[in-house]
């Protein structure tokens, strides 16, 4: 059984005490403890201290800095050290490497330098776990474990290696059992792709033009399940030795792999929250929009992988690595306004996080990341960001119980419709995760609260409004929970597009029970063009024609339907900007008698129990509702 944290929340920091002369050790803990830090995670990144040559473990270091650190009254997250072998395992291992669409071959000198197909490393992977399990799965100091570190960062969940190949081979033998049966599936009678043994197929790479979707689909699937199988050889054997929480740190805006899989064999999902970076390095935003929140990350884009996470963690969760100051990574790295590290931090607090850790506790002068900003300077010196880490402890203790109850509406998020969309997307500007995004938007700015769902939950309960854009497959399970929903369901676009084999369905799309309207056709719309809606507003990105007896509610300009519905099922024929999904979102909202409200960009507000927070994402002060709010501030009170 997995043990329940004594104190939900707390705050942490990620420390590396390898990089650091001993005598530091004992000052950095006492410091931790009394900035009011609980959490340490340690040893992510040190497989070369622990094993400096295959079969001989120096422990003594890392067993001194277990025991310092526990000793202060601090709690230790041990990493695997499995996202950086260290140099003689390239020697032991030289086909273990990562190779990229083109061909490349991945290089050691820097991490992730790994491909998940490869059995020999997986091996390798369980056998340093099988070290740390037996010797700190017991350890007093020792009270949680995390897998790896970041999956998928740096583009190296697809790898396109011998390893690869004849895992997906295999894979593929299992799934279809003949080639006959494969062929039919994928539609190889196309283009004369038919394949009479399954060894004949080779990876969906180097290919003239397009490969076959169905062929990429598979092979992004496959690769999804590696990441799922290499995980679980890391939690299976942890088990045997310690019952304290699994954990993984995920990424933003990270889709390449099924997190929702992934997190099934853990306790506790957790992500690394850096807004500044993000905004720079994974907004579809303009250039006015990041200059303006340059300093402060965009309103929604935390919260989004909030909500995502504690529907991975199944409500557990955590953010692991929080951005303290200026990043090193992103093309830009200004540094945060003062005081939004302290709002982050209560924001992610305000989303049910149990632990929010900083990233990290001392700046390093050497080596890749020697530009990222810690809590302490490299001099040991206080950086801007420890006060604000202070603060937060102060407050933590001042704060009422807060719980993240159901919230009224529900946004439907889908790894595979990712993966679909990206393979066609039927459009430049067509992009899965901008498309969710857009919704989670609109919704935040009603005021909402909000829950992610899987598209395998198999029950959508008592919510209000459940939201399912872009959804490639309705499955058999996911049909028969919406037609046992008691709510307003919004789909589309491009939701029932395709089936499982990336097929247009026989009876065309969206193939849901209830609705009659089939679409017709559609087209992808260049930048800066549009759709226009007699409402207000525009499709923009995608538009499709529908042929439907249902009543529109929203027509085209030129009177097409834009969105019908019947009753409570509802279908929405294109992708609206901002100002027509608030509108079309607000009168859903009505329907199902869900308050809403019309807030600015840089106000956000979260109903978390009985404590309802409101963040002023502005450099500017605001009065919001009799409460003047400064720049980077957090408000809250009892509902």
């Amino acid at each position: 059984m997995v043990e329940t944290p004594d104190k939900i929340r707390a705050l942490g920091v990620c420390y590396y005490p390898e990089h650091w002369p001993r005598a530091l050790w004992a000052k950095d803990a006492v410091l931790m403890a009394q900035t009011g830090l609980q959490w340490v995670r340690i040893g992510e990144f040190a497989w070369s201290r622990i094993e400096p040559k295959p079969g001989e473990f120096d422990w003594a270091w890392m067993d001194e800095a277990i025991q310092t650190l526990g000793c202060a009254g601090l709690k230790v997250i041990i990493g695997t050290p499995t996202a950086t072998p260290p140099r003689w395992m390239l020697d032991k291992h030289p086909d273990m490497l990562g190779v990229d669409a083109s061909g490349n071959l991945r290089k050691f000198g820097s991490r992730r330098h790994y491909c998940f197909s490869h059995l020999g490393y997986r091996h390798e992977c369980a056998r340093i776990v099988q070290k740390l399990g037996e010797r700190y799965g017991k350890n007093p100091h020792v009270a949680a474990w995390q897998t790896d570190n970041e999956y998928g960062c740096h583009d190296t969940v697809l790898s396109y290696s011998r390893s690869a190949l004849r895992g997906f081979r295999d894979w593929l033998a299992q799934r279809y059992q003949s080639p006959e049966a494969l062929n039919k599936a994928w539609g190889n009678v196309f283009w004369s792709m038919e394949y009479g043994e399954f060894d004949e197929i080779d990876l969906p790479n180097l290919t003239v033009t397009q490969p076959n979707p169905a062929h990429v689909l598979d092979f992004m699937r496959y690769s999804s399940e590696q990441v799922v199988a290499f995980n679980r050889v890391q939690t299976d054997i942890l088990r045997q030795f310690t019952d304290k929480p699994l954990i993984h740190n995920y990424m933003g805006r990270t889709v390449e792999f099924d997190h929702f899989a992934v997190g099934a064999d853990l306790d506790i999902a957790s992500w690394d929250s850096y807004p500044l970076g993000f905004l720079e390095d994974r907004s579809d935003e303009g250039e006015n929009w990041k200059q303006r929140f340059m300093r402060q990350g965009d309103p929604d884009f935390q919260a989004f992988h909030h909500d995502l996470y504690r529907r991975v963690g199944s409500g557990r969760w955590w953010v692991m690595e929080q951005q303290p100051g200026p990043v090193n990574w992103a093309p830009f790295n200004p540094a945060p306004l003062l005081g939004m590290v302290r709002l982050w931090t209560w924001e992610a607090f305000a989303h049910g996080a149990e632990t929010v850790c900083y990233f990290r506790w001392r700046q390093a002068p050497y080596a890749q990341e020697q530009m990222h900003a810690g809590l302490l300077r490299p001099d040991s010196e206080p950086a801007p960001a420890l006060g604000e880490a202070a603060q937060v402890a102060r407050e933590l203790a001042e704060l009422p119980e807060t719980a993240c109850g159901r919230a009224d509406v529900a946004l439907v998020f889908d790894y595979q419709s990712a993966w679909g969309w990206s393979i066609q997307p039927q459009g430049k500007s067509f992009d899965y995760f901008a498309l969710v995004f857009d919704f989670y938007r609109a919704l935040r700015r009603l005021g909402l609260s909000i829950d992610i769902l899987s598209p395998d939950d198999a029950n959508l309960g008592d919510y209000k409004l459940v939201l399912m854009p872009g959804l490639m497959s309705l499955s058999a399970g996911l049909k028969k929970a919406m037609a046992a929903f008691g709510g307003t369901i919004l789909s589309g676009p491009r939701t029932g597009a395709k089936v499982g084999t990336m097929q247009i369905p026989p009876a065309l799309p969206p193939d849901i029970s209830g609705l009659d309207c089939r679409v017709e056709y559609v087209e992808s719309l260049r930048p800066g063009a549009e759709v226009s809606l007699a409402g207000g507003g525009a499709f923009i990105h995608w538009a499709e024609k529908l042929e439907t007896s249902l009543k529109p509610l929203e027509l085209t300009s030129g009177g097409a339907p834009a969105l019908v519905g019947d009753g409570d099922r509802f279908y929405l024929a294109g992708w609206p900007d901002q100002i027509a999904l608030n509108r079309m979102l607000k009168n859903l909202c009505n329907q199902e008698n869900v308050a809403t409200l019309d807030l600015p960009d840089h106000i956000r507000v979260r109903n978390s129990g009985p404590v309802r927070f409101v963040f002023n994402y502005g450099a500017e002060p605001v009065s919001f509702e009799g409460t003047e709010i400064p720049p980077a501030g957090v408000h809250w009170h009892r509902r």
